[in-house]
């Protein structure tokens, strides 16, 4: 009898070393939803092949050719810092002393009752974003009422996620009134008032984001006299000091203005915008205390709560805000150049309402000169938003706020026709 092939054999082989099929378990994650887009307009933008295309969704400074800008002062400071040949050492949990020492001093005034008694307690953050995160935390783990927090409607999309991610509970405030395209006074204090006693509130202190409707001083000491009846806690969130109005003191008058009547807030500050500081994220958040014994206890809680969250933050853009708040040519540089993206972007403002009137519109336009910062609320709806970006290759949030600073002499009056042919 003949024995097997040899294709028998290896065959026979082949199915005694064959690996055992793998199973493989459940992926760990595949229950993960997908989440919704973070940023979808400068990626909308760039797909676009039209030649004129208008971005006005980024919120940074672009010169009038719609460019970055890094101010002047700023790479000056920055090449004193680098010739300086400084080490690359750890700051400090609460960061750069001399940074926050003048950041404290920017924001509340050197003749603040709070800077002269040394009852700010302050710690450098990853620009205002981060210190908004702090801040949350240590309402979350310290404050004695309840853990709610205030902001108006609209805000900052980020200021809901950032408060709820830290454990607060967000609630909303009116403040902007789709009729008037303008501020909601009277609802915004009628809510205030009818607010639980010892609420937290944010605010902010000027350019509001993203309507670009800031009170008047006169509404602020209403608001200021609304906050104190109601013994509510006072959050400030200040992105754009300088940046408003091109007057560092006249854009922290909110601020300043509580504090005089007696109130203790703590701010949430940023230098991306003022500084163009934007990817070195430089920021400070400060508790303003009763006492400098106080201002102790609450920093030794302010260092428990940044250390497992990022041990210390970086120094190279803290090194760099620093010399020119210290420097007193760089300061001076500084604050005209800060005038100067002010002034732009005023002008800017001046510019789309002037053209849109020249068409022939029949809407009211005021709100566009009226309203201040980088940011404006146009009034466009949805869909019309929706027209821009497919039919005119102009790119914005749905909402209707658009970036005055990607407004530029040379695409304003394309804009401006876009936006009459959509709106008549």
């Amino acid at each position: 009898m003949l024995g097997p092939s040899r294709t028998a054999l290896r065959q026979a082989a082949a199915r005694q070393f064959r690996p055992a099929t793998i199973v493989r378990p459940a992926s760990t994650w595949a229950s993960i939803q997908q989440g919704p887009p973070i940023a979808g307009i400068t990626e909308a933008f760039k797909a676009d092949s039209h030649p004129e295309k208008i971005n006005l969704g980024v919120g940074a400074y672009r010169d009038d050719n719609g460019k970055p800008y890094v101010l002047p002062s700023v790479k000056q400071a920055e090449k004193k810092i680098v010739d300086a040949a400084l080490d690359k050492e750890y700051a400090g949990i609460t960061g750069v002393p001399a940074f926050t020492k003048n950041a404290a001093v920017l924001a509340y005034g050197p003749d603040s009752s709070a800077i002269k008694e040394d009852r700010v307690a302050i710690t450098q953050s990853i620009s205002g974003t981060g210190a908004l995160r702090i801040g949350g935390a240590f309402l979350e783990r310290h404050y004695p009422y309840a853990k709610t927090v205030y902001i108006p409607t609209p805000s900052w999309a980020n200021h809901n996620a950032v408060f709820k991610d830290a454990g607060l509970k967000v609630e909303k405030y009116r403040y902007y009134n789709k009729d008037t395209i303008g501020l909601d006074f009277d609802g915004m204090v009628e809510d205030i008032k009818a607010m639980p006693k010892n609420s937290i509130i944010l605010l902010h202190a000027c350019a509001h984001n993203p309507t670009g409707v800031d009170p008047t001083e006169q509404q602020w000491n209403a608001i200021s006299d609304a906050v104190k009846a109601g013994e509510h806690y006072p959050f400030f969130d200040m992105a754009y000091q300088g940046f408003a109005s091109g007057d560092t003191n006249k854009d922290a008058y909110a601020l300043r203005h509580f504090i005089k009547e007696g109130h203790n807030p703590c701010l949430a500050q940023s230098f991306a915008k003022n500084m163009g500081l934007y990817g070195e994220r430089v920021g400070a958040f400060s508790i303003v205390c009763a006492s400098a014994e106080e201002k102790k206890r609450v920093d030794s809680q302010i260092k428990i709560i940044v250390r497992p969250m990022y041990s210390n933050p970086p120094v190279h853009g803290a090194r760099i805000a620093n010399e020119v708040l210290s420097n007193p040519e760089l300061n001076k540089q500084w604050l005209g150049e800060v005038k100067g993206m002010a002034d732009r972007i005023i002008t800017m403002r001046a510019l789309l309402k002037e053209n849109l009137e020249k068409l022939g519109s029949k809407h009211d336009w005021s709100h566009i000169t009226s309203q201040i910062g980088m940011f404006a609320f146009t009034g466009l709806k949805p869909e019309q938003m929706d027209v821009l970006a497919k039919e005119h290759s102009v790119y914005a949030t749905k909402d209707g706020r658009i970036s005055v600073a990607g407004i530029t002499t040379g695409n304003v009056k394309r804009l401006a026709e876009s936006i009459y042919k959509v709106t008549g």
